[in-house]
């Protein structure tokens, strides 16, 4: 049985919405109840929980304390999902892949454009390509959302389609 780790920071993927308020917001961890639903008898999944953050509000120390994570878990050779916001996504990829270069596990980030338990989220999908995606991706860096994979050094966020597009 293989082991993969999901790095939990938060963005729109485990927002929950607020009645009082009207508002969403990153109040605690969603994944582990999504993951009792997936059928994935060949692999163990390990969530942790790294921060629980909108992505436009990640600092310079959370992203040091991915990157810390992220490189523990490469030398025990345990491939990485990074769940992440979206706005800001190609960037911590980015971040992860100039600070990382001797990695040799795959890493992947996804998000979600509506959160867990909304009407049309896209969560369920995204997690659920992710971990079929890792378990055949070369080592690497990359982002894996709406059925597609990209090399994390060649996709932005396309606003207007709310999809990740090839940069190059």
């Amino acid at each position: 049985m293989r082991r993969i780790t999901i790095l939990s920071t938060g963005g729109t993927i485990e927002k929950s919405y607020v009645e009082a308020s009207g508002t969403v917001k990153n109040l605690g961890p969603k994944l582990p109840d999504v993951l009792k639903q997936l059928r994935s008898s060949n692999v163990e999944i390990v969530i942790e929980s790294v921060m629980d953050k909108d992505s436009l509000d990640l600092t310079a120390s959370d992203l040091l304390a991915l990157l810390v994570r992220v490189w523990a878990l490469s030398n025990q050779q345990i491939p990485v999902i990074v769940t992440h916001g979206t706005d800001t996504m190609a960037q911590t990829a980015a971040y992860l892949e100039q600070n990382l270069i001797a990695v040799d596990i795959p890493v992947v980030l996804t998000g979600a454009m509506v959160p867990l338990g909304f009407e049309n989220s896209d969560a369920m999908q995204n997690i659920t390509e992710s971990v079929m995606a890792i378990q055949f991706v070369k080592p690497g860096f990359y982002i894996v959302m709406h059925g597609e994979c990209h090399r994390a050094n060649q996709v932005k966020k396309d606003v207007e389609s709310s999809r990740f597009v090839s940069s190059e």
